[in-house]
């Protein structure tokens, strides 16, 4: 599978703009199986989304950051799947039907199936647990025959929540995508029971500033290395209120080494593939998951 991450100079507050600039890295990068984008790609960080998010569902209100219908970049999302055959991930401050808010990864397919994880670890520092509420779960979707685990930003340092681990009863999917291919794969484990990894990739998005830019460095490399997998590590450039972001957008293999990386500042994309037969030669030549905890 060929993975093309966007390292994107966002424009605070400003949707339009920012789609705008993420389908012109895209028709530029050329063909990907999965394009990859940072967190709160459409607004930058937004620690106060009552000014300005997506809503789950239509209302006739206009959003006061984004200034757009509701629900805009999940169907520019799917009309950009469809036109390029490629799932498509990234995160956007939602207000849900329930009322509250989400920073959501939406994780989208080419048949305009979706699934999104909620990030679990809110980042409390800057005040985000104020205003947002926080997901439960891991989300693990399958595409291309490539196990992916979504993550977002501050949960990079909480090595627990996404520890890898082998099992005879792998959840494919936690969703409506995939099924059919999870149901498949389900019926094909069943007849010849193996233990095998949750996850074959983890995709961290991003908003991390420069001055903490080294312990983003050091921790995707870990989470590569200590759980046997392919990392993507997306993160911005640019400025916001708050902060100034430098990027470090880097694709790592599970031996811990770079096979792509952005040059810092720059809106660029990179691409690197997943190598599925090296992970599982790797996976069984040193089987490192077999005695984790």
């Amino acid at each position: 599978m060929k993975i093309t991450a966007l390292q994107m100079d966002l424009k605070w507050n400003d949707a339009l703009y920012n789609r705008s600039q993420a389908e012109a890295l895209i028709r530029n990068a050329g063909k990907s199986d999965l394009y990859v984008l940072p967190e709160m790609f459409t607004t930058g960080f937004i620690t106060n989304p009552a000014n300005g998010c997506e809503q789950e569902e239509p209302s006739s209100a206009r959003l006061r950051a984004e200034s757009e219908e509701n629900g805009e970049t999940l169907e520019w999302m799917k009309r950009m799947a469809a036109s390029t055959g490629a799932a498509i991930t990234g995160s956007v401050a939602v207000n849900t039907t329930a009322g509250d808010f989400r920073n959501r990864m939406y994780f989208v397919k080419p048949d305009e199936n979706y699934t999104y994880y909620d990030k679990r670890h809110l980042f409390t520092y800057a005040g985000e647990h104020l205003s947002y509420t926080a997901g439960t779960e891991p989300i693990i979707v399958t595409w291309q025959g490539v196990r992916v685990m979504l993550q977002v930003c501050y949960d990079l340092r909480f090595p627990c929540f996404s520890r890898n681990r082998l099992s005879t009863d792998v959840p494919l999917s936690q969703s409506v995508i995939g099924r059919a291919e999870s149901t498949t794969l389900a019926k094909q484990e069943e007849a010849s029971p193996t233990l095998r990894a949750a996850y074959d990739l983890i995709i961290y998005i991003a908003s991390w500033p420069q001055s903490r830019r080294s312990v983003w460095d050091i921790l995707l490399r870990a989470r590569a290395i200590e759980n046997q997998c392919y990392v993507v590590g997306v993160n911005r450039t640019g400025d916001d209120p708050n902060c100034h972001y430098n990027g470090g957008t880097i694709i790592i293999d599970p031996y811990g080494r770079v096979t792509a990386t952005a040059p810092d500042d720059e809106t660029t994309t990179v691409t690197a593939s997943v190598d599925m037969d090296g992970l599982r030669k790797f996976r069984e030549k040193f089987p490192v998951l077999r005695d984790a905890d």
